[in-house]
Formats: structure tokens, sequence, C-alpha cells
């Protein structure tokens, strides 16, 4: 899994898995990343892990995932500095968690999930990870296109890959409707990218990580997930994020690794 000389791109990478995959990365000798997060920590997660590998690694990029232009900018600037851009892990994300209906108790009357938090969710978790992605694509197909090459051929070796974050999730999960319908929906944008994709000479695939011990997951509550999530891993313990982002890696560097990866410690989620 080794990834010399070789440019990532990843969202959310100020925390969690994200996060894991920079170090994950940056260990396996990726010659440059961009690390791109809403929070202004990204400048210090980039410094510290620099210090921790010895080089300048990693790139700060602070602004929202789901802005075409900062998108557009993040891309232009790093492969200006670094090189094209061959890997991306689009892995910012969000849960907005409430039950689909709720029936309120002193009226009787039903309260839907609120439209514009599921298109909130829908942004962040669907459409800007795809987006990345095509971005990087977009931009082999281009160069490929100046240098007269059309379809990809196996000799060539491959061109770049793209590894989206599904969840355990997308098979259904109380509360989840927003989080649930983001995280299927990215199967079916991968499995259509990877058709679309292959031309170029890039894959794309989805790693589905189950319970894992990240601010996310932390956010829950340390009774919630004692009592929900525990019970129902053959493990008995939050995956860390570390197992997430080898098996990440795993997808990006092997070329014979193709749709879709389960990371889910065994998860089976109760009757």
């Amino acid at each position: 899994m080794d990834f010399h000389n070789k440019v990532a791109v990843i969202t959310g990478g100020g925390s969690g898995i994200g996060r894991a995959v920079a170090n994950a990365m940056a260990k396996r000798g990726v010659r440059a990343m961009a690390l791109v997060d809403m929070s202004d920590s990204i400048e210090d997660v980039a410094d510290k892990l620099n210090a921790e590998v010895g080089r300048k690694v990693a790139i700060p990029f602070q602004g929202n995932t789901t802005d075409e232009a900062f998108r557009s900018s993040v891309y232009d600037a790093i492969s200006r500095h670094f090189g094209p851009v061959s890997l991306c892990v689009p892995a910012a994300g969000i849960t907005r968690d409430d039950l689909a209906i709720r029936i309120d108790k002193n009226t009787g009357k039903a309260r839907i999930y609120p439209l514009d938090r599921f298109k909130l969710v829908v942004d962040v978790n669907l459409i800007a990870p795809v987006y990345w992605a095509l971005e990087m694509i977009g931009r082999i197909a281009e160069d490929r296109a100046v240098r007269g090459l059309k379809r990809w051929m196996p000799a060539e070796g491959m061109q770049g890959s793209v590894g989206f974050i599904g969840s355990i999730s997308s098979q259904g999960n109380r509360g989840q409707i927003s989080y649930a319908s983001t995280k299927a929906g990215l199967e079916g944008a991968a499995a259509t990218i990877m058709k679309e994709a292959i031309f170029h000479g890039v894959r794309c695939g989805v790693i589905h990580p189950g319970f894992t011990d990240t601010p996310m997951v932390r956010a829950m509550g340390e009774d919630y997930v004692a009592k929900n999530i525990l019970p129902y891993t053959q493990l008995g313990r939050l995956i860390r994020p570390d197992e997430i982002a080898d098996a990440i890696c795993f997808m990006l560097a092997n070329s014979a690794v193709s749709g879709e990866l389960w990371v889910d410690a065994g998860w089976h989620a109760p009757a």
C-alpha cells in the first residue's frame, strides 16, 4: 500500500476517519495531501502531522465542502505546487438524527422530519463527496485528452482512485432517515462513477465503516454506545479510526479490489 509520489485530497481531514486516513497516507509515503475541513483546527492538525512524519506533506484548507468555488481552488492550489491529484477520499460528513415521524403528545399531530435538515445532510454527505471525486476525475480526463490519450489501457497503470465513506447505516437505521439515505446514495453514485471513470483509468469504491470511535459517534453519549452499539458488535468495542483508514488505503491501492468493502466489526442491528 505504497502511495509514494501520489497527491491526495481528503475532506473532513480535521478529525475522525479523515484525519486517520491522512496519518495512514503520510506513513505510506504520499507526496502531498490537501487536508480540507470546516474547522480552523485543520491548521494545527496539518502542523502536527507534518511534525510527526518530519516533512511537509499535509497542506490545510479551511472551507465549506459544498462550495463549488472552494473545491476548485483546493484542487488548483495543491496541483500547482505538487502535481495532479490521483487519490480522493471525501470523508466530510454530518448527522442530523431524529425519527422521520414524531407524534406530539399534546396535540396528537405528526411532526415530519424537517425538509431543510434533510437537504443539508444530502448536500454535505452525498452531493459534495460525489463532486469532489468528479473534480479529480475530470482533471485526469482533461490531462489525458491534452496528451492525445483516449480509452485507458491496463498497461498504463491506474491513473487514480476514489474512496467514498459509506456506512452500515446505508442498510437502514432507526432515527437516521437523512444520514442513511445519503450513505445508500453513495453506493449508487460510486457504482455509476466506476463504470464511467474506468475509461480514464480511475477506480472508485465505497468503504462502509461500522460504529467508529470518532467525535460523531461519541456525541451519542457513553450510555447510548454501551447499551445500543457495543452489545451488537462481535468485537465488543468501537472500531478505531486507524482500522478504517487501513481499509481505505487497501481499497485505494489494490486495483483488484472493487465495489464495496464492509469494515463493520461484525455489526448486527438488533431486531
